[in-house]
């Protein structure tokens, strides 16, 4: 079994409050586990309005897929038209 991690900060410069924020980083969660099948969590900046770090992890029996599927999460949110993707650290 092999385990991958996958951590990014994002910016909502149009979130205007924390509920504004809610909404926008449950709808990332909620594409990221539908589109990947990856567990996705909130880990750090919840009382920050223009700031979220998710952290992602998935297993599999192969390090190609990991790194394939974790790589896509990334480009995925390079593009996404409201949140800019801050930096990422990929594990393993």
């Amino acid at each position: 079994m092999i385990v991958g991690t996958l951590k990014v900060r994002l910016l909502l410069r149009e979130a205007r409050s924390l509920k504004d924020k809610r909404q926008v980083v449950k709808s990332i969660k909620d594409k990221l586990h539908n589109n990947f099948n990856v567990s996705v969590a909130e880990i750090e900046g919840q009382d920050n309005r223009q700031l979220a770090v998710l952290a992602m992890a998935m297993v599999s029996n192969e390090t190609h897929h990991l790194k394939t599927a974790l790589g896509q999460i990334v480009q995925a949110l390079r593009v996404h038209p409201v949140a800019e993707l801050l930096d990422h650290e990929l594990e393993v």
